[in-house]
């Protein structure tokens, strides 16, 4: 059905409500677009009492309700992931327990898409400010809305909670560091492998403040793009086994180099990667101070004869080999860094997360999502083992390289740690393991298992 023309008329308030709604039934998913199909394809006039917000608002009330972690909000048309849920889960156990320690709270969302991220820092960890930003303006009504029904605008003594722009990320950044306006928290969830928000963030962040950073570019993490993962983190990536914690390992080095530059240390308090997306999402804590030389900032490397992974510092390049063989198998090993090198997980901190979100009951219930969060945290503690080297696994690799069928998970990890090594599950790869034990002894035990 074509939408029929209005030319040369006024609409009332009534009218356009119901001509708006009748579009609706025709673009259910694209709200936005009709009011400006009112003011630009269609040869008509809206009275002055009727304004473009207001349209917005009628609009609005068309949008499918979400709820999130017993929030209700609308998304509008803008971009919105429910598998994103959990990303937006540890970002909150991390602004509370920020919160709780320092007593203040202030978060800077720089693209907000809906607002839900914005709205849930507000409510759930209780931040005392929240600039919420995002650079397409047709998003203004759903994200005021959503905020409006949960939290107000201004406390009694007069002190906002929260204001809504629409700029550029680097603009708005900039512009609150000009003003020395700083935030204890700001989030960046960004598209693709853009690290030019790195700098401007740092300059409004204060010192021991967070940057929760992203990334969605698995191709580049997949070592196909190595040309763009160094002008994007200054990382020349190859291909490798473990390619999802690569591209976790690059978000972070690409943080470290410009951090370093400016004389800030940053780690990592926590990094997460989910395969919708793909999307890889960091926790980094901020404060003076550099780097110790070299410590955990430099090369990995992957033998693909023998399937062992090794790291090597800046005053080893040149001497890049593996020991299962000699020259003329030099061109077995592939090279990518620099990158980070050091834990992907504070382990205290992600403890206290844990013991949050059970607090909550964000955690140890019976919902999927609860089950799923617990999980996740319970793995990132395990992988936070200092004994476990970067990379994992893959259990198809194992029997590929046995030639046998591939050994269960459980039965495998009890085998390692039945021999002495470190083991644990990856939250990356469901089928997979972090240890400490060499490919070619994990062959051996896979063969033995095999027998029995």
């Amino acid at each position: 059905m074509t939408p029929f023309l209005i030319t040369n008329t006024t609409l009332s308030s009534s009218s356009s409500s119901l001509y708006l709604s009748f579009l609706f039934l025709q673009n259910p998913k694209k709200p936005n677009c009709l009011t400006s199909h009112l003011t630009s394809h269609l040869n008509c006039s809206i009275q002055d009492n009727v304004s473009l917000s207001s349209l917005q608002q009628t609009l609005t009330l068309e949008s499918k309700n979400e709820i999130e972690r017993g929030l209700e909000f609308q998304t509008g048309d803008s971009f919105f992931r429910h598998e994103s849920a959990i990303g937006r889960d540890l970002g909150v156990l991390a602004a509370s327990l920020y919160k709780k320690s320092k007593g203040n709270l202030r978060i800077l969302d720089a693209m907000c898409g809906c607002g839900i991220r914005s709205l849930r820092y507000l409510v759930q960890a209780e931040a005392d400010f929240v600039w919420a930003n995002d650079a397409n303006e047709e998003y203004r009504g759903i994200i005021v809305s959503n905020f409006e029904k949960e939290v107000v605008r201004e406390t009694e003594k007069g002190k906002r909670r929260w204001v809504v722009t629409h700029s550029d990320a680097n603009r708005v950044m900039a512009e609150c560091y000009l003003k020395e306006d700083f935030f204890d928290l700001i989030d960046i969830d960004s598209f693709g492998s853009n690290s030019t928000f790195f700098r401007s963030a740092y300059d409004c962040l204060k010192f021991d403040g967070l940057l929760y950073v992203t990334s969605t570019d698995g191709y580049s993490s997949g070592g196909h793009r190595p040309q763009h993962s160094l002008a994007s983190y200054g990382a020349y990536v190859r291909p490798m086994p473990y390619s999802n914690e690569v591209g976790l390992r690059m978000l972070i080095g690409g943080a470290v180099r410009d951090a370093s530059v400016l004389g800030y240390r940053v780690t990592p308090l926590f990094s997460y990667y989910s395969y919708h997306g793909p999307v890889f999402r960091v926790m980094l804590r901020v404060i003076r101070g550099k780097l110790p030389e070299n410590k955990h900032y430099g090369f990995i490397s992957y033998c693909n004869k023998c399937g062992n992974s090794q790291t090597f510092l800046w005053d080893q390049l040149g001497k890049i080999c593996c020991h299962c063989g000699n020259e003329e198998d030099s061109h077995s090993t592939v090279v990518s860094g620099p990158l980070w090198t050091g834990p992907l997980h504070d382990t205290t901190y992600v403890t206290e997360m844990l013991n949050l979100a059970q607090q909550c009951r964000w955690a140890g219930t019976e919902s999927n999502i609860c089950m799923d969060l617990e999980k996740l945290l319970v793995t990132m503690i395990d992988e936070s083992d200092p004994k476990l080297p970067f990379g994992y696994i893959k259990l198809d690799q194992v029997s590929k390289r046995a030639k046998i069928s591939s050994p269960p998970l459980r039965i495998m990890m009890s085998a390692l740690k039945k021999e002495g090594y470190a083991v644990s599950r990856s939250h990356i790869e469901s089928n997979a393991i972090k240890t400490n034990c060499p490919m070619t002894m994990c062959t051996k035990i896979a063969k033995e298992l095999q027998q029995l």
